[in-house]
């Protein structure tokens, strides 16, 4: 009989460690698969805070483009041809800069992505840049076609402009869920 009680006692060790043994591994892959969740959860977070301040930056710099583009009503209100052809110089030169500048942002957004935002990000690049020679062809201008033409590229760059918003806009909600 105690020779049955010795092997009882053995065979309940065992099944003791055996149960020790699966629960560890079992508390050992639960605490990975956490930690991982987290790290990606962290990777997604600072992804998104990444995204957000390039997008804030395209932003900006559309922003500080169409505050030269909105001098045209300073240009239409000038007292003489002279006086709007000054300013029509002016807003020329201040413009350089401002589409260099989206030209380093949307660089940026280009990285960060998403495909769609990125895509958006270059229309209004691009659209910027076709505003630029037709607001230098109103210089001196005699007829009405420059000024359509230069309404209608900025009409554009407005346009790409809010669909880059719209876009970047769903890409950071997506990322919030």
């Amino acid at each position: 009989m105690g020779h049955s009680e010795l092997w009882v006692g053995v065979l309940t060790a065992l099944t003791a460690l055996g149960a020790s043994w699966i629960t560890a591994r079992a508390t050992s892959r639960a605490a990975l698969a956490q930690a991982r969740t987290a790290a990606r959860a962290q990777a997604l977070r600072e992804q998104r805070e990444r995204r957000r301040s390039t997008y804030r930056e395209m932003m900006g710099c559309a922003h500080a483009f169409f505050e030269v583009t909105w001098q045209i009503d300073a240009v239409d209100a000038a007292p003489d041809r002279e006086a709007g052809d000054r300013l029509l110089a002016q807003m020329y030169e201040n413009m350089a800069p401002a589409i260099g500048n989206l030209n380093r942002a949307n660089h940026e957004v280009r990285l960060d992505g998403p495909a769609a935002v990125s895509d958006a990000s270059e229309r209004v690049r691009q659209a910027a840049r076709r505003v630029q020679p037709r607001l230098k062809a109103l210089a001196g201008a005699t007829t009405p076609e420059p000024r359509r033409a230069y309404d209608a590229a900025f009409t554009d760059f407005r346009d790409a402009y809010t669909t880059f918003i719209g876009l970047a806009r769903q890409a950071l909600e997506a990322e919030e869920m």
